[in-house]
């Protein structure tokens, strides 16, 4: 490290998607103050960074969430020994908690920092260097709501909102309430405005978080604001696809169904966590809803939206479970068939009130009913995915959702309905080059524009303009709330009918085409390969007008100039 020289950044994220649009304000701060990202993907650094200043942005849910942060600060430290000048900072939830308690153990940590504070981290950074001498500061409740802090976001093509933080649901089991405190919402306004700033930016698909997002407007009164939301946000032109996250079981209103199944760029996509199939057990865990319950309202959103995935959360060993609990959450799964599922084996929680309930259950038995649950989903999954089998669909490309797709020739994205899919690529597609002056600024970050690329496609799939979404009209993808005409791409060389992508996909284009297999975990679409459909619409024909956006990009940060305004 040199005095001529920025310091270098990267931030490590642990933990849920509110850890990862964190991590967003926390790079956007430190450019703000002079910083350059270390790598390629600052925020979502793997293995040990190395840089002049390492972020880990902690989580708390889970019993190795400690684990993990000390064996990330153990390697960190071998690094700091041979970097003079190295400063280490430790934020999130399990900051928020243990506070001091991390420099104790780890004392070659510079900054503690909490959930409530995140703008104060460059400051802490600054006096630690200057005082020689670790920091730390945790805020007792959120002062500003970091939605107005400086932001890099990870993706041009795709961003996450904050509608909320915090929560006021008292889950026996949880210790997100006192680590992010209760429920603080935004203004519809604020939330409208920074949705039109990243579309305007380059966005195309949006997702609005909150720790329950359906509880949305009860601090202003208004228990059908996330409905309204929803409606509002589908009307802002150049989106395609809005999705959020998560939702309470008890919380989702038929208003609600309403919305997602009425405005056209809601992804009909629903992650409803269920926890227990067990009446008992959910009454232990402070949970507001029983199983019949929980089942009714997934009935309502399949009459709704029939083509729903709908994801779940389950954990498995709560305090006091029996045999026939756990019988009844693999009954209910079977009733469910959910697309996929989170499931986690239960771990005591300093601080949470199952921690100290009588009838732990033995790690053992917890283990082996886990396999089960586990492998009851995997099939249950199976199904649903074998079930997409010759179904035309959308899939929105995107970075780091396949890791071995060079070595296997593919791209991998989502549906409309976040399904994940590896797609093979047509002969001559996979091993194309974007040459230099085939590249184009679209928002500041570069995308790759046609190579002379050979494919073989369909005569079918070129005269009809492609396969349609489905439920939409052929040749049409979602934008702005309506469908407008997507774009083939014609390709020269080996004959046929050419069509095929002009070199490799890129993340933000869409690839049309049709399922052709199934896993546990994801769908696989290689029609391609023997000439099938596919079709690609790029990022670029679908989004003409970026460029002339009301936002300014200075070294990677999106500071965008929101006219903030109540319309509640």
């Amino acid at each position: 490290m040199t005095p001529d020289r920025p310091r270098t950044y990267a931030v490590r994220t642990l933990g849920c998607q509110m850890n990862v649009h964190d991590s967003e304000h926390i790079a956007g701060l430190l450019e703000a103050a002079g910083y350059v990202p270390a790598g390629d993907s600052p925020i979502r650094a793997q293995g040990v960074p190395e840089a002049d200043v390492v972020v880990i942005n902690t989580c708390a849910v889970r019993e190795n969430a400690a684990t993990r942060l000390f064996g990330n600060l153990g390697q960190l430290r071998q690094i700091k020994q041979r970097r003079p000048g190295m400063q280490i900072a430790v934020g999130g939830c399990l900051a928020q908690k243990d506070r001091a308690g991390i420099i104790e153990k780890a004392p070659w940590v510079d900054v503690v920092f909490g959930t409530h504070n995140l703008g104060s981290l460059p400051a802490l950074l600054d006096r630690a260097r200057h005082n020689q001498a670790a920091q730390v500061e945790i805020a007792e409740a959120l002062t500003v709501f970091p939605s107005t802090l400086p932001t890099r976001r990870d993706s041009a093509f795709s961003a996450w909102v904050s509608i909320s933080v915090g929560c006021n649901n008292t889950c026996t089991f949880c210790i997100v309430p006192s680590l992010r405190g209760r429920e603080r919402d935004r203004r519809p306004g604020e939330i409208l405005a920074e949705v039109e700033a990243v579309v305007q930016a380059g966005a195309v698909e949006v997702t609005l978080l909150g720790q329950n997002v359906n509880s949305y407007g009860a601090e202003f009164g208004d228990r059908a604001a996330f409905a309204k939301l929803l409606r509002a946000v589908g009307q802002v032109r150049g989106l395609e696809r809005l999705r959020f996250t998560s939702p309470h079981p008890a919380a989702l209103s038929d208003d609600v169904i309403a919305a997602m199944a009425e405005t056209p760029v809601v992804a009909h996509q629903l992650h409803l966590p269920l926890q227990s199939g067990s009446d008992r057990i959910l009454r232990a865990m402070r949970r507001s809803y029983r199983a019949a319950r929980f089942l009714a309202v997934l009935n309502r959103v399949r009459a709704a939206m029939p083509d729903a995935a709908v994801s779940t959360d389950v954990i498995v060993g709560f305090p006091g479970e029996t045999e026939a609990d756990f019988q009844d959450t693999l009954d209910l799964l079977e009733q469910a068939r959910f697309a996929s599922a989170f499931t986690f084996q239960y771990s005591v929680r300093p601080g949470t009130e199952a921690a100290a309930m009588p009838n732990q259950v033995p790690p053992d038995v917890v283990r082996e009913r886990f396999a089960r649950l586990v492998a009851l989903q995997d099939r249950l999954s199976l199904e649903d995915g074998q079930a997409q089998i010759g179904r035309p669909v959308e899939v929105l490309v995107a970075a780091g959702e396949g890791r071995k797709d060079r070595q296997r020739a593919r791209v991998s994205g989502r549906t409309r309905e976040g399904r994940l899919v590896h797609i093979a690529l047509p002969p001559g597609a996979a091993d194309s080059q974007t040459t230099p002056d085939a590249v184009s600024q679209v928002g500041g970050i570069g995308r790759a524009g046609a190579t002379s690329e050979s494919a073989t496609g369909h005569d079918d799939l070129c005269r009809d303009g492609g396969i349609g979404p489905a439920g939409g009209a052929t040749g049409s993808v979602a934008a702005g709330g309506g469908r407008r005409r997507g774009v083939i791409v014609q390709l020269g060389g080996l004959g046929g009918s050419g069509c095929g992508p002009a070199g490799r996909p890129q993340p933000g284009d869409i690839v049309e085409t049709v399922i052709t297999g199934a896993a546990p975990h994801h769908l696989i679409a290689d029609a391609a390969l023997t000439g099938g459909p596919f079709r690609l619409i790029p990022y670029a024909e679908r989004r003409p007008d970026v460029g002339g956006r009301s936002v300014q990009r200075q070294g990677g940060v999106l500071r965008a100039k929101l006219a903030l305004q109540n319309l509640a």
